[in-house]
């Protein structure tokens, strides 16, 4: 029978109540050497992708983010546990140092988001009917020069707000690839004690910027700074 991995943890030694993970099993924690994992068994080969399983995975790694930072598996992790035992044994110090990192932090997230007419551009001139193979060329060209545009504009943004949360924010991951409409998506990995100044941050630059809107959330584990996937080290689902 495999095992699903939820996480790594430390500062845990029991589980002080019943967890109940992915398809409803129990959650246990399992010693290797000195980390702290939590796992459950699983009787299959592939885990359902569904709504109930993505809540259980969430609800087993924060069922502690009040009192210490796990390292997230990837939602889906299976492995047995010689596998895991060797994965971790193998991987010692970089999976302290990802301990290191995010030791007393969550994550953080937000997006910016910016309609395609908030950019200041002019109205579009009326023109004259295009023959169509000349329509065609046109609309890519303003395509392109559309997304070019944009994706200066997410560089920008992007820029500003590393700058401006520099105090409150230990990490950051930004994906600038804008589409439509999200300029960017940031995971920040943030110091509990500077959860409510991130959060006040965040609002102050709304008010600065109100062509712009921002979704932020969290607290969360911090799945974009684990980084840590068996799948590359041994092929397991």
């Amino acid at each position: 029978m495999k095992l699903y991995a939820y996480c790594l943890i430390e500062g845990i030694d029991s589980l002080p109540v019943p967890l109940k993970g992915v398809s409803g099993a129990n959650v246990r924690l399992l010693k290797v050497g000195t980390f702290s994992l939590l796992v459950s068994d699983f009787p299959g080969d592939a885990v359902p992708v569904n709504r109930d399983n993505a809540l259980a995975h969430a609800a087993t790694v924060g069922s502690f983010l009040d009192q210490t930072t796990p390292l997230p598996f990837r939602f889906g992790t299976l492995v047995t546990e010689k596998q895991l035992e060797s994965f971790v044994t193998a991987r010692r110090d970089a999976l302290q140092a990802k301990l290191d990192l995010v030791r007393g932090c969550v994550e953080m997230s937000v997006k910016i988001i910016q309609t395609a007419n908030e950019n200041g551009d002019p109205p579009a001139k009326a023109e004259a009917p295009e023959k169509p193979g000349t329509a065609f060329l046109a609309e890519k060209r303003r395509e392109i020069l559309n997304k070019e545009s944009r994706a200066v504009e997410a560089k920008k943004i992007a820029g500003w707000l590393e700058d401006r949360l520099a105090e409150v924010v230990r990490e950051t991951r930004i994906n600038a690839n804008p589409t439509e409409k999200l300029l960017l998506a940031a995971a920040h990995l943030v110091e509990r004690s500077c959860v409510e100044q991130y959060r006040e941050t965040l609002k102050e630059l709304r008010l600065e910027r109100p062509e712009l809107h921002f979704l932020f959330s969290g607290p969360w584990a911090p799945y974009s700074f684990a980084n840590i996937d068996l799948e590359f080290q041994f092929g397991v689902s």
